[in-house]
């Protein structure tokens, strides 16, 4: 899942959503990772501070280089959109959301996805 920011508050509140429902989402054939394009010693400050217990990866350098090879780079604004996948072993996207700015999602969606892996 990409989200835009650390230690802002639609993603804190999404973050820590999927740290209490982490057995809904992460199990052993499942590995939630959530990145940003924030530096790496500040997802790692928010990961400590917040106690998540799954991967902030960093998309810093080349600036959203992963975001934009999935579609969710926002050039302007130098983030990455809300957009959650389901990406199976053999690489292909079994699932896509993309919200906008400011627009929380919906993790019922996430849940049904994984029912049918």
């Amino acid at each position: 899942m990409f989200y835009p920011f650390a230690f802002s508050g639609i993603c804190g509140g999404e973050l820590t959503a999927v740290q209490a429902s982490l057995p809904d989402f992460q199990n052993d054939a499942t590995q939630v990772l959530a990145i940003s394009c924030d530096p790496t010693f500040s997802l790692g400050a928010w990961a400590s501070s917040a106690g998540f217990g799954f991967p902030l990866l960093s998309d810093f350098w080349p600036h959203g280089a992963v975001a934009s090879a999935y579609g969710v780079f926002d050039t302007a604004k130098g983030m990455a959109l809300r957009g959650t996948f389901l990406v199976r072993p053999d690489g292909t996207v079994s699932f896509a959301e993309v919200n906008r700015p400011g627009e929380p999602r919906d993790q019922e969606g996430w849940r049904r996805a994984l029912a049918v892996v």
